[in-house]
Parts: structure tokens; C-alpha cells; sequence
């Protein structure tokens, strides 16, 4: 399986050297943060029913997305396994307060095989409540490239290997279908997945205190993570600063004010 994330570029002055090799052409993604996905677009579901893609965008949970395809020998695994590890580590449940949808890049596979690889990975998961929340889907060759296309996600077949070359990505959304954030690569950090999912939802889900560790957080796309927001930061400490002298200095400002209203005649 050839990997973006794990092909090199060697810098050398020798420019026959930094072209990209044939088999990567095409291959990548590029983020498209803030577009959106058509979700009137028609694939397979898992039990063979004909859906669209904004059944699972109802405007109210953020969507997980994810471009791989079922067969794949490796990375795709990888990926699906890392996701699915992470998540066991939220409290957030699949289905309740986020949605996760796989979209196989293969139009070759049929919805037998989505079933298989849903099911395995919800009894993985471990909270049977999940399964409504898990979405395996197929489809025809367009329609797979017209939603990977929307969403930056590039892959190519490659005839003497006999599987595809791409490379790896969480793609949160927005209840409405919008590009909101990518998380690269085959493991995920509990914090960054649920920050993503906080964000995708403008604070929807998640109590008081992840709204607060938001406000001090940002995606930093160089990293692949989010970092702590040193301007935030500090505006976070001055209004809790404001807020500590606020409740010692008001009390004592009312006791003034009765002391001197008991001693006036």
C-alpha cells in the first residue's frame, strides 16, 4: 500500500529527483475547509438500501467521513482501527452525539462487504447501542469521485499492484455537510477528535468544560493538532482574573455602603 504519509521527498539539487513518482500523481489531500459536500449525491447503504448522503447530515450532529475501501490490506485497516480505538476513549457514543460514515473508493465493492466491515467494527467498538450510528456506504465510480473530489480526498487504481494508492484522513463535518476539519494520518488523539467534533458543532455537544478548553485550543494544520492559544489564553486568565476580584471586591463594596447608610442620621 503506498502511503502518502509514509513516501518522503529527499531535498536534493538534482531536480529529476523531486518529481513525484508516477504512481503518486493525483494522489493526496487537499483541504477544503469551509465548502461543502453535495449531500443530495446517492450511494448504498450497508443493507442495500439506496440512500443519499444527507441522511446522516440532519443538521443537528457533527459526521466523521471517512474515504477508504474495505478490501484494502493495509492502511485503510490501520486507519478505521485507529479511529475506532480513539473513540472508544471519548464518552461520546457513535450515533448520539456524532455520526461516522465511510465511503469506500472502490465502486467495485458491493454492500455485502460494507456490512461485514461495519459489523466487525461496531462489535470492536463495543457499545452494540452505536450501530445506527455507524454508516458503511458503496456506490458508482462517479459518484465516489464526485463527493472524494469535494472533499480534497485524491486516489488512483494502480493496474500492476492491484490496489490503490492514497493516503489517510478524518474528515470532520458540520450537521450541515461543511468541511470543518482533517485529522491525517492512522492515529488519533483523543483530545484532538473530540476538540474537532466540539468545533464542528459550534458547541452543540459537550458540557461547560469543553467549551472552555476550546476557547483556549487551535488547530495548528503544520502539527496536525490542536495547540494551546496563548491570546485566548491570556484572555481566559484576565476574565477569571476580573471575575476573582469581582466576587471578593463587590462584597465588600455593599458592606461599605450599608456601614455608611447605618451612620448617616
Amino acid at each position: 500500500m503506498i502511503s502518502l504519509h509514509t513516501y518522503a521527498y529527499e531535498p536534493s539539487f538534482n531536480k529529476a529527483s523531486d518529481v513525484k513518482p508516477h504512481e503518486l500523481e493525483g494522489v493526496g489531500i487537499t483541504p477544503k475547509i469551509g465548502e461543502y459536500v453535495d449531500l443530495s449525491t446517492e450511494f448504498t447503504d450497508a443493507n442495500g438500501n439506496n440512500v443519499t448522503l444527507g441522511q446522516y447530515f440532519q443538521g443537528t450532529k457533527p459526521v466523521i467521513f471517512s474515504v477508504v475501501y474495505y478490501n484494502c490490506p493495509s492502511l485503510c485497516n490501520f486507519h478505521l482501527n485507529g479511529l475506532t480505538d480513539t473513540m472508544k476513549k471519548l464518552k461520546w457514543t457513535v450515533g448520539d452525539k456524532f455520526e461516522l460514515v465511510a465511503l469506500t473508493m472502490n465502486h467495485r465493492e458491493g454492500y455485502e462487504l460494507a456490512a461485514q466491515k461495519k459489523q466487525s467494527y461496531i462489535d470492536e467498538y463495543g457499545r452494540p447501542e452505536s450501530k445506527d450510528g455507524w454508516h458503511f456506504l458503496t456506490g458508482t465510480e462517479e459518484n465516489i469521485k464526485k463527493v472524494a473530489d469535494q472533499v480534497g480526498f485524491g486516489f488512483k487504481w494502480l493496474d500492476d499492484q492491484q490496489e490503490y494508492a492514497h493516503a489517510s484522513a478524518a474528515i470532520v463535518m458540520t450537521p450541515g455537510g461543511k468541511i470543518s476539519r482533517y485529522l491525517n494520518g492512522i492515529e488519533f488523539d483523543k483530545k484532538d477528535l473530540r476538540l474537532a467534533l466540539l468545533e464542528a458543532s459550534s458547541g452543540k455537544i459537550g458540557n461547560v468544560v469543553d467549551q472552555i478548553v476550546m476557547f483556549c485550543f487551535q488547530f495548528d494544520p503544520t502539527k496536525n493538532k490542536y495547540s494551546l492559544y496563548a491570546f485566548n489564553l491570556m484572555r481566559l486568565g484576565a476574565g477569571l482574573m476580573v471575575l476573582v476580584l469581582a466576587i471578593i471586591l463587590i462584597p465588600m463594596w455593599i458592606r461599605e455602603r450599608k456601614k455608611k447608610a447605618s451612620l448617616e442620621p
